[in-house]
């Protein structure tokens, strides 16, 4: 097994890897493979880590009856919109 500390520039790394440390940076890179080592990890899109929040600004934003102002303004449909608000239990 390689020793981590050994690997000082992204220059050593293989194409996938070298570009992962380049973004995340070096040393984050080798916490990574440290903690993970093996492992496969999932990457989320940007929009289903901020989901959450989003949803939650939806529901403060629901007057009762704003369901296409909403949808435009999240670029959802309005389905989604009631969807959402109905997990929130507050349909209508």
């Amino acid at each position: 097994m390689v020793d981590m500390e050994k690997i000082v520039s992204t220059e050593q790394l293989s194409d996938d890897k070298k570009e992962l440390a380049e973004i995340i940076g070096l040393d984050a890179y080798k916490k990574l493979v440290q903690h993970f080592c093996g492992s496969y990890i999932y990457v989320n899109k940007p929009d289903t880590v901020t989901r959450k929040e989003r949803d939650a600004e939806i529901f403060r934003k629901f007057d009762g009856k704003n369901y296409c102002q909403l949808a435009q303004e999240y670029n959802l449909t309005e389905n989604r919109i009631r969807s959402i608000l109905k997990q929130k239990q507050v349909i209508l």
